[in-house]
């Protein structure tokens, strides 16, 4: 080889070499001299082939780990993981809260910042090192390798309750196939000869009534478990069948302007754009660690990105009109109850008919028309109309009664479905689609568990998903008791948000600053070493203040007044709330500290069960060329070791001595350049 080679130059630098991101993103396996030689235990002086100083990773034919039959097939799997029933429930009611259209902008802006990079890094990672969450960070920088298990730990909690949802959805699925729909009425009790509209409906509605009452079968407080109900209980039974299913046939299933300057708003579409592309779940690694290694993952990050955020848009807009049209019903059935309560105030000469103006028709009232008579009662009347009861019966109202999370899918919508022509068809093909939506996120969340525990034990992949989906059943019972949804509300609140933002700004730090970068491209570069890591950091900083000043508890429903109450976390709920962020990031610390003081194995250099078919060839390999060197008088110790050759952690000073005991011999080796004959290159 010539000697003005890169190579040669590298190996004979006495500057420090690190494989870098631009590693991940080529196709040439990273120039790692030092720590490949040391990996084979090599004595300085001692000389190697070349192939014996690259990190030797089979060709991806060959490494025995599954790949993806196309590239759709791939895309639609990212697709599917990352676009879910947030995007349906959570960024409408973003939308709405936050100034409409104008929300967009802050949206937009932190996409770009720190979910197209930070997505682009993992689809990177996951692709080039081919192992699940917890193999990449080994591998990256084995004192955080922490971050896969707590990434595999938020993906427990998260999937424990959102797989109740689908089982949520999948009840109301085949209650769906009915006319008329069942909480399209409240219910009648007969009380002898009289017919009696059931209190708890009558003060709420006929949606909120079934939803409460009907399918959680809810209590008042956190406190009283109520047992289990056991029509959820079948639901989420049949949600995680669907699921083992899914996973075990494989990766092949799978307003106002000002608002824009308040930082609440930037901080709700900073978390917003984190989860909806599923940052730090482990899933995007793991769906990316089955490509090939020359696939463009750049271009599929930044597909994959629109794809998520026109999906947004265009659910919002459908959220928009069927809650406009929910609003106009539920304005006009307004406008009709008052007006018979005037009507009934006239009659009885509690108000004077001078008050209302001669134009007016109760036979055909507008809500115009309603308005005028309104603002005229509330102004002649003024010292008595509180007393009257009449409501002003806005549209403006109706629509900015911002509805989110499971309230808008079951109560909101269902609502409007009601008065939808053939609405057991809309009904149907609303919660299909929930139910789906849903699948496909749950699939990735679950890929994001068992793809890191199939790389690093030698387990068959279907007795580790049904034994997993069956633990996860076993502990969901937790959400289908009667106070259930309290449960879910304090997962969605505590288990996920704070330990996966820490968790991505060490997938950050690791990557940019430890593992190093060579500005793959410009715009990457700065976002990751400078601007993306500075936005979490906020982020984090503003979690904990809105942790700290918002007080801590749930709505409760009250069965008396047929509405929710907001209640405070007893203690030991509290205790239970904080102990899901613990116990999330629990792992960081502990794997930092027992390996920074060598209490147990780094783990660096333990390869994943699907490169070990690949390995044996190698090893296969370089016993032929040790062969050929004795052949050739060649003394033992100069071949190359059977040892994979691998990334070893460079330590802070660049130096630490590490004992080869090859063929007999030990030796002390050291991160230094070992120079080889320019003949032996």
């Amino acid at each position: 080889m010539p000697k003005n080679t890169k190579v040669t130059q590298r190996e004979h630098s006495n500057e420090p070499v690190t494989e870098s991101v631009a590693d991940l993103l080529s196709l040439e396996h990273p120039m790692d001299y030092k720590s490949s030689q040391m990996s084979m235990g090599l004595s300085p002086g001692s000389t190697a082939p070349v192939k014996a100083l690259l990190p030797s990773p089979d060709p991806d034919a060959e490494d025995g780990r599954p790949a993806w039959n196309n590239k759709l097939e791939y895309i639609l799997a990212q697709v599917g993981f990352s676009v879910g029933l947030g995007n349906v429930w959570r960024f409408p009611y973003l939308c709405q809260k936050n100034g409409g259209g104008a929300y967009l902008v802050p949206y937009f802006i932190l996409l770009l910042l720190i979910g197209i990079p930070l997505f682009f890094l993992e689809l990177a990672v996951g692709q080039r090192i081919r192992r699940g969450s917890i193999g990449v960070w080994n591998y990256v920088y084995p004192q955080l390798g922490g971050i896969g298990v707590s990434s595999l730990m938020v993906c427990g909690f998260v999937g424990l309750y959102y797989n109740v949802i689908i089982g949520w959805s999948i009840f109301y699925f085949f209650q769906s196939f009915q006319y008329p729909l069942p909480w399209a009425e409240c219910p009648i009790t007969r009380n002898g000869s009289q017919a009696i509209v059931e209190p708890e409906c009558e003060k709420s509605s006929a949606t909120t009534y079934f939803w409460y009452r009907q399918t959680l079968n809810i209590t008042s407080s956190i406190d009283d478990t109520g047992g289990l109900n056991w029509r959820m209980t079948l639901s989420l039974l049949v949600a995680w069948i669907m699921v083992c299913l899914a996973v075990i046939k494989g990766i092949q299933s799978s307003g106002k302007l000002e608002k824009m300057l308040e930082p609440q708003v930037w901080r709700e579409a900073a978390t917003q754009v984190f989860f909806a592309l599923g940052l730090g779940f482990g899933g995007v690694i793991a769906f990316s660690s089955y490509n090939k290694r020359d696939n463009n993952c750049h271009f599929d990050a930044a597909l994959v990105s629109v794809i998520n955020f026109v999906t947004s848009i265009l659910a919002t807009l459908v959220v928009f009109a069927v809650l406009g049209f929910k609003a106009n019903i539920m304005n006009e059935k307004c406008v009709v109850e008052n007006a018979e309560k005037i009507l009934g105030y006239l009659n009885t000469d509690v108000l004077s008919k001078e008050l209302i103006p001669p134009h007016i028709n109760f036979s055909h009232l507008s809500s115009q028309d309603y308005a005028e008579m309104y603002s005229v009662i509330k102004m002649v009347k003024e010292d008595s109309f509180e007393r009257l009861g009449l409501d002003p019966c806005v549209l403006e109202d109706e629509l900015n009664k911002a509805v989110q999370g499971t309230g808008l899918a079951f109560i909101a919508f269902t609502e409007a479905m009601t008065h939808f022509p053939a609405s057991p068809f809309w009904s149907v093909m609303f919660f299909f689609m929930l139910i789906n939506l849903g699948l496909g996120s749950m699939i990735g969340t679950m890929t994001g568990i068992t793809t890191p525990i199939l790389d690093t034990f030698k387990i068959r992949k279907e007795i580790l998903c049904v034994a997993c989906c069956v633990i996860a059943f076993l502990l969901g019972l937790l959400f289908v008791q009667r106070s259930g949804n309290y449960f879910v509300t304090m997962f969605d609140d505590y288990s996920a948000g704070l330990p996966l933002t820490v968790v991505v700004i060490l997938e950050n730090i690791s990557v940019a600053w430890i593992y190093g970068t060579k500005r793959p491209y410009a715009f990457y570069y700065y976002m990751w070493r400078y601007v993306s890591p500075a936005v979490l950091v906020v982020l984090i900083f503003a979690t904990v203040v809105e942790m700290a000043v918002s007080p801590a508890g749930y709505n409760a429903w009250v069965e008396a007044e047929g509405s929710e109450r907001f209640h405070s976390y007893p203690p030991w709920a509290l205790g239970m709330a904080y102990s899901l962020i613990i116990v999330a990031m629990l792992p960081l610390p502990i794997v930092f500290i027992v390996r920074h003081f060598n209490l147990i194995s780094d783990g660096s250099n333990k390869l994943s069960v699907s490169y070990r078919k690949g390995m044996m060839k190698d090893i296969s390999n370089l016993e032929e060329q040790d062969e050929q060197r004795f052949i050739l008088s060649k003394n033992p110790s100069e071949a190359p070791s059977p040892m994979p050759a691998h990334r070893a952690y460079l330590g802070p000073g660049g130096t630490q001595e590490m004992t080869n005991t090859n063929y007999g011999t030990s030796t002390k080796t050291g991160y230094q350049n070992i120079g080889s004959p320019e003949s032996e290159l």
